[in-house]
């Protein structure tokens, strides 16, 4: 019921957009930044700094603002340089640009021309290819992807996933999207299934088996966007390649 609602309120926000999908993109981006934290055991004082500093391009990422550009983008590597030379963890740091980049991306692609739709294809890629890794993975079973950092993915699972982005992209074509968008369809599901890996990892590295528990059964946002997380920034810079050609 929580990933169904989960996908509803996403749903309603893209579609309305301006200021209830910025609101949906603060709220998101600061849970997981808290998240980032408190993965890499920051202390409650760098943490408020790390959020402090994010909250600032945030802010400016508003459509009453200056939206998605590169002010905001400059804000957001302006925000990373901040909390690096205050907090001296780059770990810390990271997470701006983990969370921050991720954020500017789909606010981006969601107020270009036509944003809806290539905003449902970079988030639908990572929902297909995530549902048909899992499901595939379960039924189909066979050799592990990654044992060593997260025993339950298979490679029955990566392929299934990356075949069911390709087929996702195939009939968002159909429906008007770029041919060399697409063909980088399949490409980002790889590049969705390394971004799962990487969340993995951080939590094997911390000895946690969520990121977070505010979500029951689905554990953290970290969790649950961790293949939007690279995948947004790609597909925006696709997106405006694909423009630059046009």
């Amino acid at each position: 019921m929580v990933g169904f609602a989960m996908l509803a309120v996403a749903a309603v926000a893209l579609a309305i957009g301006g200021i209830v999908f910025w609101l949906l993109i603060v709220v998101g981006a600061m849970l997981m930044m808290a998240e980032w934290c408190d993965l890499h055991r920051i202390d409650t004082r760098q943490k408020r700094i790390a959020l402090f500093a994010l909250s600032v391009p945030l802010a400016i990422l508003s459509p009453l603002a200056s939206g998605a550009s590169f002010f905001t983008l400059g804000l957001v590597v302006g925000a990373f340089f901040f909390v690096a030379a205050i907090t001296r963890r780059v770990d810390v740091a990271r997470g701006i640009l983990y969370v921050g980049l991720p954020a500017l991306a789909l606010a981006f692609l969601r107020t270009g021309e036509n944003g809806l739709f290539v905003s449902l294809w970079a988030l639908g890629l990572v929902w297909a290819c995530d549902t048909a890794a899992f499901f595939v993975g379960r039924s189909v079973g066979g050799p592990k992807f990654a044992p060593t950092i997260s025993p339950n993915k298979t490679w029955s699972g990566f392929v299934g996933g990356v075949l069911a982005a390709a087929i996702f992209g195939g009939a968002m074509m159909s429906w008007g999207l770029s041919p060399w968008l697409a063909l980088l369809t399949p490409l980002l599901a790889v590049v969705s299934a390394m971004g799962d890996l990487y969340e993995s990892w951080l939590k094997r590295q911390a000895g946690i088996k969520d990121s977070g528990t505010l979500l029951p059964g689905h554990g953290g946002f970290l969790d649950r966007l961790d293949g939007v997380v690279p995948v947004a920034p790609l597909a925006a810079l696709a997106v405006i390649g694909v423009g630059a050609l046009a």
